[in-house]
């Protein structure tokens, strides 16, 4: 059973944020429609919070089970009088059976011990040839880094084509990540940008931090099926939170093979959603 409930706060974010904790649930599991956003009057005087509505999915109440009425003639019959059982005949004596022979205790044989599991090993990361486009990912973003106070240590290598990866090591990297990856994708971005600038030919640079990008990507496809189920049921589009590019795209892989649904995107950046819609 789909229900909605309506919140407000500071900030979308903030009113978003009150849904959840009432709710208990976390953000994948949730669609949010912002109703209005906050506006802030004159030397403090027409402020008005941010209002969204939030749609959640709650589990269908169990069906009472049925009472069943007495009849008229069933409350009116008197308890039956219980019958006194005639006393049973005495047993004839029955010789006693020989006892059989104990059984020969069963050797038990102690348990093989399982080897411990050798702790896996930590990746090798071969280093970047000077010159090279790696290299020169590898300086902008360590940079980049040591402004932002990190210490962690980006690692390029090239994938195929024109593509390359980059992976951040150290400590603290859920700082270089942010909320759903907003850090990451602002990293990702300049760094296609300053060095796309320096190099012949078009490449893309893919960043990455402790596999965030495919655990995200599982993320989303699992809750778009979810929400896929929810539109073949009800037989109705709905229509997602707002989403990055690359979200989209996730979404839109997850759901282009489904029997009777299809997916498009609608609104502008950065409000652009998905539109799951079910087709006969």
């Amino acid at each position: 059973m789909e229900k909605t409930i309506i919140t407000t706060g500071k900030t979308v974010d903030l009113a978003i944020e009150a849904a959840l904790a009432q709710l208990g649930l976390d953000r994948d599991s949730v669609s949010v429609q912002v109703i209005s956003r906050e506006k802030s009057g004159f030397l403090g005087i027409g402020n008005q919070p941010a209002k969204v509505q939030v749609t959640y999915e709650a589990p269908d109440p169990a069906p009472e089970a049925p009472r069943v009425a007495l009849s008229s003639a069933s409350r009116s019959k008197p308890k039956a009088k219980p019958v006194v059982a005639a006393p049973a005949p005495t047993p004839a004596p029955v010789a006693p059976k020989a006892e059989p022979k104990p059984a020969k205790p069963e050797r038990k044989t102690a348990p093989k011990a399982e080897a411990p599991k050798a702790p896996a090993e930590p990746k090798v990361y071969a280093p970047a040839e000077p010159g090279s486009v790696e290299e020169k990912i590898e300086i902008f973003l360590k940079g980049l880094l040591e402004h932002m106070g990190s210490d962690a240590v980006p690692h390029a290598w090239k994938e195929d084509g024109n593509t390359y990866k980059v992976e951040f090591t150290g400590s603290d990297l859920g700082y270089l990540i942010g909320r759903r990856g907003d850090t990451l994708d602002a990293l990702q971005h300049l760094a296609n940008y300053s060095v796309g600038r320096t190099v012949e030919g078009h490449i893309r640079i893919n960043v990455d931090a402790e596999d965030y990008r495919a655990k995200r990507e599982d993320s989303l496809s699992r809750y778009a099926r979810k929400k896929a189920q929810q539109v073949l049921k009800a037989r109705r589009r709905t229509t997602l939170e707002p989403m990055n590019a690359y979200e989209r795209h996730v979404i839109h892989s997850a759901l282009q093979d489904m029997e009777n649904i299809t997916t498009h995107s609608t609104g502008t950046e950065p409000n652009r959603r998905v539109v799951i819609e079910f087709v006969r």
